[in-house]
Order: structure tokens, then sequence, then C-alpha cells
């Protein structure tokens, strides 16, 4: 006779338990992802409220950065030809235009859901940015002795902003495929590009500090965002050997 008491059936996990779960779809690593994106969309939106409330410590700190590194290009012109091929060489099209490719590669082998991200992570950053530049509506520096110019408005900075999407989709979709040592050079690519592409932009005076770090936080919000909607570790072992 198979036993019916109240401790034959296991009872079904709890809401907390199934959110801390290793194996559950919506388990321990959704729920860090979902909460990375929170964490990382509080001092975004702080920041915003700070630049439209024009809050004067920030202001003299974007202006001090600003106005000291714009100084310094001004008296090197290969500097700024460098900084100029950087920005020009990562800026948000060729970006996109490199995540379309991988895209296509992912596909090819198999990686559906990867791609899948991959396309939704960047659309999704890309949609955001201009988006918020209107509701803000912060002008970017002008500056007496400009040594580049750049259209539209500022905050945050497009550039910094689909710079850290890509440096999060190189992280995601390659440090699985490689080995240890290879993923010191994944790491090292991913800050490159994300930081360099950050500080050419104030360098070059066409954006304050504050955009350059509200591209950087958004850019890290939508790529924890979108992870934990499409749950990207959950890809095929055969696609993410």
């Amino acid at each position: 006779m198979s036993s019916t008491g109240p401790h034959s059936l296991a009872a079904p996990p709890s809401w907390r338990g199934r959110r801390l779960h290793r194996e559950h779809p919506r388990g321990l690593r959704l729920t860090l992802a979902a909460g990375a994106a929170f964490l990382v969309a509080v001092p975004f939106a702080l920041l915003a409220a700070l630049v439209l409330g024009d809050w004067s410590p920030l202001r003299r700190l974007d202006t001090a950065v600003t106005d000291a590194l714009v100084g310094y290009a001004a008296e090197h012109p290969g500097w700024v030809r460098l900084l100029a091929l950087w920005t020009d060489v990562f800026a948000p099209m060729p970006l996109r235009a490199a995540a379309l490719v991988l895209v296509v590669w992912l596909v090819r082998r198999g990686a559906r859901r990867l791609a899948v991200w991959v396309a939704v992570t960047m659309a999704v950053g890309g949609l955001l940015g201009p988006l918020l530049k209107l509701l803000v509506g912060r002008p970017r520096p002008d500056l007496p002795d400009a040594v580049a110019e750049a259209p539209g408005l500022a905050f945050p900075s497009g550039h910094a902003l689909n710079a850290a999407l890509a440096a999060g989709v190189l992280l995601v979709v390659f440090l699985p495929l490689v080995g240890p040592a290879a993923r010191r050079a994944v790491w090292t690519a991913a800050l490159l590009l994300a930081l360099v592409t950050g500080f050419s932009r104030v360098a070059l005076g066409v954006h304050w500090t504050s955009d350059v770090l509200a591209g950087w936080l958004l850019g890290a919000a939508v790529v924890a965002a979108t992870a934990a909607a499409l749950t990207v570790w959950q890809a095929t072992p055969s696609a993410r050997r």
C-alpha cells in the first residue's frame, strides 16, 4: 500500500524558493540579472534628476573636467586626431553594423536565442538613448576654443551608451567560448571599448562627464535587463560550446 500521508509528496517550492533556485527558469540567475538592472537604473535616474535640476556641484565638476581635457587637447593636435579616429571607428553606427554581423554568425551557429538577445539589446539601447536625450534636453558643451563638434543633445552620450552595450555583448557572447587565458583579452577589449570611447567624448569637448557616465549606466542596465528577460544563459549547450 502506498503512503498518502502529509509528507509523501514534496511541497511545491515557494515563490522565494523559485526566485533563488539555481535551475528554475526564473531562478537565481534571472533574479540576479533583474536586480542588477534595477540597481544600475537607480543611479542613472538620480543622475538624470541632478542634470534636470541643474545641480551646481555637478555642473561645476562637469565644467572643470571638460575645460581641463579640452585645454590639453587644444595644445596637442595629434591627440585630437587620435581621439577623433577612435570615436569615429567606435561610433554607434559601426557598432550596430558589427552587432548585425555577430547576429548572422550566431544564427549560423544555431545560437538563435543569443542572436535575438544581441539584436534586442542593441535595438532597445538605440531607441532609449535618443528618447532620453529629447526628454532631458541638455545642450552640449559650448566652448570658446572647441576642438570638435557634434550635433544633437547631450544627455546621455550615445557613443558611451552604445559602447557599453557592445562591451556587454562582447562579454556575454564570447566569455563562454574561450579559455581562461583568452578571457582576460575579452575583458580587456570590452573595458577599453567602453572606457576609451566615453573618455574620448569628454576629451573632445562634445559631452560632459555626467553625459558619459549616464551612457555607461544606461548601457549596463539595458544589458542586464535584456539578459534577464531573454534568459540568455539558457542557450543550448551546442550553441554555447
